[in-house]
């Protein structure tokens, strides 16, 4: 059948031609500029987004100075990474550095028409950070986390490998003070945060946490008694510390897993120092805050390996509205050789203890604007001491000898066992704070002033 409309296929053939030909150019554009988004993307994040990051930086911190290296962005995942990152203050107290930064989730669009950073655009954000590394020039303390992730909207922040200590080692940081100075390690490859409010701490309302995880702590102190305390101002004692933090702190719970604390004390120089341990520490607290009524308290359950021969329980409550150094504690220790206090007590006290088993203690000691009283409960048998000499750690002179003699026959209480009539001693606790004396070294010296008012010494 001859087709009797020729003229409108015709039109209709050249007008889909004309639309793939139009559909075909305006294809190549989108994707000509596409490429040209991906392909020079990051000449336009650093000519526009940059500044203003180091702008919003300048304005809301104007005591520092921060230095970004190249940005990066990834169009796929909204993802802008820089290669590093240093920041110092003014006044030259601080310094930090990171080596990679990356951050995704931000609303930043309208920055290329002139607009501002806020902390909304940061309420879908998540940040990464790697190898960060914090110079304290005052304290010569660094600090260094090898990888930092935290995400706003999951409200998580989670650490790996951070520790902190003093920029040389023992020699260097002691002899860099004419008076006595306190070292600190910390390790700690694991914390996690949950409940985090970051925005709120950006906007400075303060650090507002539900929940801390640590794992495998390790905490080492060691105390230089071969300089002199000079009158200064004292160590903040943990109520002082809360105070002194301006904004809002609010920690509900902190959980502690496989700790360990070594507290060490050197009396001379090239001495070794006296030591106590506690391994496998198992910790929670909880009401870390410093705001609250004055019943508010950081209550702190604790439990683990005493001189790698005991267990140790400890049950602790700090006040911290209260401006007077006051707290209480309690605990037991369970059955050990007595000899495992021999690291602590051959550097401290010059004596050495040959024998003796303690079945079980108990403790409970309240602490009164410094002032702090209680009893000890030990139960004992055939404790003996041998006094030796400070410098050599012998116990064979003729003088050591005729002390330890007079020592477990007269002074020392070798056993102290119930169910004999007198034979019981209930040890009482008495000791002040010294203005030079830290918050564990204070626990410890009331501690153990309750056990030398049994055993006699």
């Amino acid at each position: 059948m001859k087709n009797e409309h020729p003229s409108v296929r015709r039109r209709w053939q050249s007008f889909l031609g004309i639309a793939a030909r139009r559909g075909f150019v305006a294809g190549s554009i989108v994707l000509v500029l596409a490429l040209a988004l991906l392909l020079f993307i990051d000449p336009l994040v650093n000519r526009f987004v940059k500044p203003k990051v180091s702008e919003a930086f300048a304005k809301a911190y104007p005591a520092y100075s921060m230095r970004v290296s190249d940005m990066d962005y990834s169009v796929l995942n909204n993802r802008f990474g820089i290669d590093g990152v240093d920041v110092r203050k003014v006044d030259g107290s601080f310094s930090g550095t990171m080596r990679r930064f990356s951050v995704g989730g931000i609303g930043w669009f309208h920055l290329l028409w002139g607009g501002e950073l806020s902390p909304k655009d940061f309420a879908d954000a998540d940040i990464d950070a790697q190898e960060v590394k914090v110079n304290l020039s005052p304290s010569h303390y660094t600090a260094y986390c090898r990888t930092l992730h935290v995400s706003i909207p999951d409200s998580e922040v989670v650490a790996q490998s951070f520790n902190m200590q003093p920029k040389g080692n023992d020699e260097e940081f002691f002899a860099e003070s004419n008076i006595r100075r306190t070292r600190y390690h910390l390790d700690v490859p694991y914390a996690k945060a949950n409940g985090f409010a970051s925005l709120e701490m950006a906007q400075g309302k303060g650090c507002r946490i539900r929940s801390v995880q640590i794992r495998d702590a390790v905490v080492d102190i060691l105390l230089d008694k071969d300089k002199p305390y000079v009158e200064s101002t004292p160590p903040l004692m943990p109520n002082e510390m809360f105070a002194s933090i301006e904004e809002p702190l609010n920690v509900s719970h902190l959980t502690i897993i496989n700790g360990e604390l070594k507290y060490a004390e050197r009396m001379r120089l090239g001495s070794v120092p006296g030591v106590i341990t506690f391994d496998s520490v198992q910790a929670s607290a909880t009401g870390i805050s410093n705001r609250g009524g004055r019943e508010a308290s950081v209550v702190i359950h604790a439990q683990g390996r005493f001189m790698k021969a005991g267990t140790m329980k400890v049950l602790m409550s700090i006040p911290v509205s209260t401006k007077e150094f006051s707290y209480e504690y309690s605990g037991s220790l369970s059955k050990m050789n007595a000899d495992a206090l021999n690291a602590f007590l051959e550097a401290g006290e010059q004596m050495r203890i040959k024998r003796g088993v303690l079945d079980e203690a108990t403790f409970g000691i309240t602490v009164v604007s410094g002032q702090a009283s209680g009893t000890v409960r030990m139960v004992y048998r055939d404790l003996t001491f041998a006094v030796i000499n400070k410098y050599t750690g012998s116990e064979k002179g003729i003088f050591d000898m005729a002390s330890s003699i007079i020592a477990n026959t007269f002074k020392f209480r070798r056993n102290n066992v119930p169910g004999k009539s007198g034979a019981m001693k209930i040890g009482q606790v008495k000791h002040s704070r010294q203005r030079d004396e830290y918050f564990m070294e204070f626990t410890w010296f009331a501690l153990r002033s309750g056990v030398g008012n049994v055993i006699g010494f």
